[in-house]
C-alpha cells in the first residue's frame, strides 16, 4: 500500500451526524482521499460511535476508501462484519489484542488492508515483530476517545522513529496520524514522515471544510 503524496483523511466523528448525507457528499467532492470511521465501544474507549449499519450506508453514498479504526476490546470478533459492511482497511489497536500477529492476517484473509494503532503512551518498540506484515500504522496524536483534543508533541518523535525503521528495513507500511492535526501540526508531522493525515475538529469546525482539506493536501 504505497502513496506518492499525503493523504487526508477526514474523520466523520466530528461531522454534523443531523446532516451525514450532506456531509457526506461535500467530502465526495473534495480532495479527501479517505473516510477515517473512528469505531468506539464504550470499553476499550469512554465514548460510542459508529456501528454496522451506518457503515454499510456510507458505504452507499462514496467510493473513497473507508479507513476503519476499531477502538473496541475482542476486535477478532467483529472483524469479518466490519470488512463486510464496507471497510477497505482495518486498524486494530495494540493495546486491545492479545494475539496481534494473527488478528493482522483475520484482517488480511477477509481482503481488507491491516493496520495497527498504538496510544500516546505506548512506545514503537512494541511493534517491532509486527511492522513486516502490517500495511498501516496508526499514531494516536491525542489519547482515543473524543475529538477535539490537544495534539501531543511526543508523536512527532514517534514518527520519526518509525519512518527510520521502515527505511532501515525497506518495510512498505503507511504511517497515519490521528489527534489534534492541523496546519501546523500537519507539516510539522509530514517532515517527520507521515503518510496520512486524520483531521476531525479542524475540518468539520472550520467555515470552509473543502477549502481546509485543500490546505492540508498542499502542505
Amino acid at each position: 500500500m504505497e502513496t506518492k503524496s499525503h493523504l487526508v483523511a477526514p474523520s466523520l466523528l466530528s461531522s454534523n451526524f443531523l446532516e451525514l448525507a450532506n456531509e457526506i457528499d461535500m467530502l465526495n467532492k473534495s480532495k479527501a482521499d479517505w473516510f477515517h470511521l473512528d469505531i468506539m465501544d464504550g470499553r476499550f474507549v469512554p465514548n460510542i460511535t459508529f456501528g454496522f449499519e451506518i457503515i454499510k450506508q456510507i458505504r452507499t453514498k462514496t467510493q473513497k476508501t473507508l479507513d476503519t479504526h476499531l477502538m473496541i476490546v475482542e476486535p477478532e470478533k467483529y472483524i469479518e462484519r466490519f470488512r463486510e459492511a464496507g471497510a477497505d482497511i482495518i486498524t486494530v489497536h495494540y493495546e486491545a489484542s492479545n494475539h496481534l500477529h494473527r488478528l493482522i492476517y483475520q484482517i488480511k484473509e477477509t481482503g481488507a488492508k491491516a493496520g495497527v494503532a498504538i496510544n500516546p503512551h505506548t512506545p514503537i518498540c512494541v511493534l517491532e515483530e509486527t511492522l513486516p506484515f502490517v500495511d498501516m500504522v496508526l499514531i494516536m496524536s491525542v489519547n482515543p476517545g473524543f475529538g477535539g483534543q490537544k495534539f501531543i508533541t511526543t508523536a512527532t518523535d514517534k514518527v520519526a522513529k518509525l519512518d527510520r525503521i521502515r527505511k532501515k528495513h525497506k518495510y512498505k507500511f503507511l504511517i497515519e496520524v490521528d489527534g489534534g492535526v492541523n496546519l501546523d501540526t500537519g507539516k510539522i508531522l509530514l517532515s517527520a514522515g507521515a503518510n496520512i493525515l486524520v483531521a476531525g475538529s479542524f475540518i468539520f469546525g472550520s467555515e470552509n471544510p473543502t477549502k481546509t482539506i485543500e490546505q492540508l493536501k498542499i502542505l
